[in-house]
């Protein structure tokens, strides 16, 4: 199983393939991400919504986003895909240059990941990467700043209205941190995620969450996890090691030892 970036540093273009078995995992998307599913389907959820992508699909991931995701090979094997990571530098330099600017309020009612047309131009661009991704040759600066700035112009040009996404530089804004967190509890991220995400500093997060909840986050986000296992272990009859990581634990036996210490058995000893 192998994840590759095309110059095996950190590059704005990413070339994923995966052998063998299904992979499931989360992830923040801290910048927009413009894709193409070439084998295999990927399935993303962002607690809300679920998005199914299959070959030949093109795929548009929004900035500031928490996102589950499984990847599952085809019967012969092999998952793969490419993606362009959109910086803010970059976007900010295109936009000053040619005089683009977003309705923040429309780029609001997007979704978290956008399915794209293809069309010749989106299917031509993702094709003249994969020379680089599959070889696995180095791709220099220039080049990179290049391929970019095509991305851009390519995503436009299929669809105008992207611009009130790709050029909405606002940051998060303060927001219902109740509701936020009981959507987002599963999501295992580091606490100043979560406070930057609801739109506040780490100490004012604090604050607000102890005002809300009357305990802290840690405290609670370990509680909620263990009460929705508990719910789907004895109500929807799963198995602990099925969801532990889908509510936000890393480890199977930290999970066990935190369940019979909150509950008094075992989650393998609770019947359906």
């Amino acid at each position: 199983m192998a994840d590759l970036k095309s110059n095996k540093q950190k590059s704005p273009i990413a070339y994923s393939c995966y052998f063998t078995r299904n992979r499931e995992g989360e992830q923040f998307a801290p910048e927009h991400v413009f894709s193409y599913q070439i084998s295999g389907t990927l399935t993303i959820n962002n607690g809300d919504q679920e998005y199914v992508f299959k070959p030949g699909d093109y795929r548009f991931t929004r900035r500031n986003q928490l996102l589950k995701f499984i990847k599952q090979p085809p019967a012969d094997g092999v998952f793969k895909s490419v993606s362009v990571y959109l910086d803010q530098e970059t976007l900010r330099s295109f936009a000053m240059e040619h005089g683009y600017q977003a309705d923040h309020a429309r780029s609001q009612d997007a979704g978290s990941v956008i399915a794209l047309k293809g069309g010749g131009l989106v299917k031509g661009f993702m094709e003249s990467l994969m020379p680089y991704c599959e070889d696995d040759q180095l791709i220099d600066a220039d080049l990179q700043a290049l391929k970019l700035r095509e991305a851009i112009m390519i995503l436009l040009r299929a669809s105008p209205a992207m611009k009130d996404i790709l050029f909405d530089f606002s940051e998060p804004g303060k927001i219902d941190l109740e509701a936020f967190m009981n959507k987002n509890f599963h999501f295992n991220v580091q606490m100043n995620r979560f406070a930057y995400l609801t739109g506040r500093s780490l100490a004012t997060f604090k604050r607000d969450f102890e005002h809300i909840f009357h305990t802290s986050p840690s405290r609670w986000l370990q509680q909620r996890r263990l009460q929705e296992a508990h719910y789907l272990i004895k109500e929807k009859g799963r198995a602990a090691s099925e969801v532990y990581l889908e509510i936000g634990f890393e480890d199977l036996s930290h999970f066990s030892f935190a369940f019979k210490k909150m509950f008094g058995v075992p989650p393998s000893r609770l019947a359906g």
